[in-house]
C-alpha cells in the first residue's frame, strides 16, 4: 500500500508539472515528453479496481466509427502537448464507454435537459413506448406546436435495402442518403444514390417504392405481408416489434402522435432496432396542404451493440434513449414569443417585494421572509433605498410578473399593494391574504 501512495504521488507531482508547462506554453516537444513520463508512471498504477468514477474523459479513438457519415459533425483537436481529442458530437456513445468502464448493466439515466437513456434487458418494446411517452409529454408541456414523432426501424431498413439489392457494402451509406428524404425530394436522393454512389437505377426505384410510404399500424400489418419484405428475416422481426410498439403507445394514449415512416434513416451507426425523429408541424396555408415538417426537435433509438464495443469481453448491454434539441426549442419558443410580443422570462421568480419610499428595508426584509417561508419565490433589489421606478423597470427586464409594495400608508393600512407588472393596475391586499393572492395569479407557467 505505501509503494502504491507513493506512486500516486508521483502521477500527482507529474500532472501538476504538466498542466504547469502548458500554462506557460512551453514547446509542444518539452510537453509530449513529460506527458509521456507520466503515462508511463500511471501505467505503473495499474487499473483502478472497485472504483466507481463519474468524470469521462472520452478520446477521439472512442468516438470514431460510431457514426458513419455524420462523423463529419465530430471536431478535432490537438492540444499543447499534442495528444488528439475531439469535441463529443452527441453523449450516448461516451453513456456506453460508461457502462462498459464501470460493468454496469442495469441503469436509467436523465442528462439534465438534454438526454434520457434506459439500459438493461427487459421485455421487448417496453422502455421505448416509455421514451416515446416523454417525447410527447415533454413537446406537449412545451406548448410549441402541433408535433409529430416518426418512428422506424434500422432492422426494417436493413431488410429493405437487402430485399431490394442493395450490396452490404453500400447498406450505410445509402441510408444515410434515405434520411435526407426530410428536407429533399425523392429525385434528389435517387441522383445522389444512383450518381454518387454508384446504385444501380432500378435498385433506387425500388427502394423508392418502400421509403415514400408513412402511416400508422395498418403500414406496419401490411407490410407483415409485402411479398418482397417478408422475405427479410431482419424486416419481419422489426415490424414485429413496432406492432408490439404501437399497442403500447395507444395504452399511452399517444398513437395519435406517432407516424411509421419508412424515410427515417437516422445516418448514426450505433442504431440497431426502433429509431425515432420528433418534428414540429407547419400549418398548412390552403385547405387540403399536407402538413408540413418544420425540423427535428428531439430523436433517439436503440443502440444494443454499442456497450460490447467497450467491454473487454464483448458483454452486451441492451440500451435505448432520447435527445432532446434544446437549442432549436428554446429558438422556437423565442420566435413565438417575440410574434406574440411577449417577453421571455429569465427567471422563476413571483413577485418582487419592492418599497415606495426610503428607509423601508427592514419592513422589506420582514415580508420576503414571510413569502419565502410560504413557499414563494420572491426576491428584492440589494440597496437600502431604491428608486420605485428602478424596481418596477427590473420587473419589466426579467419578466418578474407581480411586484409588492410597501409604502408607509400600506403599513398604517395592514395592506401591501400588489402591481401586475404586465397592466400595471394595482389592488390593495390584506398581508395575511397575500400569499394566496400571489399563488391565484402566478399559477399560469413559465412561459405564457
Amino acid at each position: 500500500m505505501a509503494e502504491r501512495a507513493a506512486l500516486e504521488e508521483l502521477v500527482r507531482l507529474q500532472g501538476e508539472h504538466v498542466r504547469g508547462l502548458k500554462q506557460q506554453k512551453a514547446s509542444a516537444e518539452q510537453i509530449e515528453e513529460e506527458v509521456a513520463k507520466l503515462l508511463k508512471l500511471k501505467a505503473q498504477l495499474g487499473p483502478d479496481e472497485g472504483k466507481q468514477k463519474f468524470v469521462l474523459k472520452t478520446p477521439k479513438e472512442t468516438l470514431t466509427g460510431k457514426y458513419g457519415e455524420d462523423s463529419k459533425l465530430i471536431y478535432d483537436l490537438k492540444d499543447q502537448g499534442g495528444e488528439l481529442l475531439s469535441l463529443r458530437y452527441d453523449l450516448t456513445v461516451p453513456f456506453a464507454r460508461y457502462l462498459a468502464m464501470n460493468k454496469l448493466t442495469n441503469i436509467k439515466r436523465y442528462h439534465i435537459a438534454k438526454d434520457f437513456d434506459i439500459a438493461g434487458q427487459f421485455d421487448p418494446m417496453i422502455p421505448d413506448a416509455e421514451c416515446l411517452k416523454i417525447i410527447c409529454e415533454l413537446l406537449s408541456s412545451l406548448q410549441i406546436g402541433d408535433f409529430l414523432v416518426k418512428v422506424n426501424d434500422r432492422r426494417i431498413l436493413d431488410g429493405m435495402f437487402a430485399v431490394c439489392g442493395v450490396p452490404d457494402s453500400k447498406f450505410r451509406t445509402i441510408c444515410s442518403s434515405v434520411d435526407k428524404l426530410d428536407k429533399v425530394s425523392w429525385e434528389e436522393v435517387k441522383n445522389e444514390m444512383v450518381e454518387e454512389k454508384g446504385l444501380a437505377p432500378e435498385v433506387a426505384d425500388r427502394i423508392g417504392d418502400y421509403v415514400q410510404q408513412h402511416g400508422g399500424v395498418s403500414l406496419v400489418e401490411q407490410l407483415l405481408q409485402d411479398p418482397k419484405l417478408s422475405q427479410s428475416k431482419q424486416a419481419l422481426e422489426g415490424l414485429g416489434d413496432l406492432n408490439l410498439l404501437f399497442e403500447y403507445l395507444t395504452l399511452f394514449g399517444i398513437a395519435d402522435k406517432i407516424s411509421f415512416d419508412l424515410s427515417l434513416a437516422r445516418g448514426l451507426d450505433y442504431y440497431t432496432g426502433v429509431i425515432y425523429e420528433a418534428v414540429l408541424l407547419q400549418t398548412p396555408v390552403q385547405p387540403g396542404e399536407e402538413t408540413l415538417g418544420v425540423g427535428s426537435v428531439a430523436a433517439g433509438g436503440r443502440y444494443d451493440g454499442l456497450v460490447g464495443m467497450f467491454d473487454p469481453k464483448g458483454r452486451k448491454v441492451p440500451c435505448v434513449g432520447l435527445s432532446i434539441g434544446v437549442e432549436r426549442i428554446f429558438s422556437i419558443v423565442e420566435q413565438r414569443l417575440e410574434a406574440l410580443e411577449e417577453k421571455v422570462r429569465t427567471t422563476e421568480t413571483q413577485v418582487l417585494v419592492a418599497s415606495a419610499q426610503k428607509k423601508l428595508l427592514e419592513e422589506r426584509l420582514k415580508l420576503i421572509a414571510e413569502l419565502w417561508d410560504a413557499g414563494i419565490k420572491a426576491e428584492l433589489l440589494y440597496k437600502k433605498n431604491p428608486k420605485l421606478l428602478n424596481q418596477l423597470q427590473y420587473c419589466e427586464e426579467a419578466g418578474i410578473p407581480l411586484v409588492a409594495i410597501i409604502g408607509e400608508q400600506e403599513l398604517k393600512d395592514g395592506v401591501i399593494k400588489l402591481r401586475s407588472v404586465a397592466s400595471r393596475e394595482e389592488v390593495d391586499v390584506r398581508r395575511e391574504d397575500l400569499v394566496e393572492e400571489i399563488k391565484r395569479r402566478t399559477s399560469q407557467p413559465l412561459l405564457n
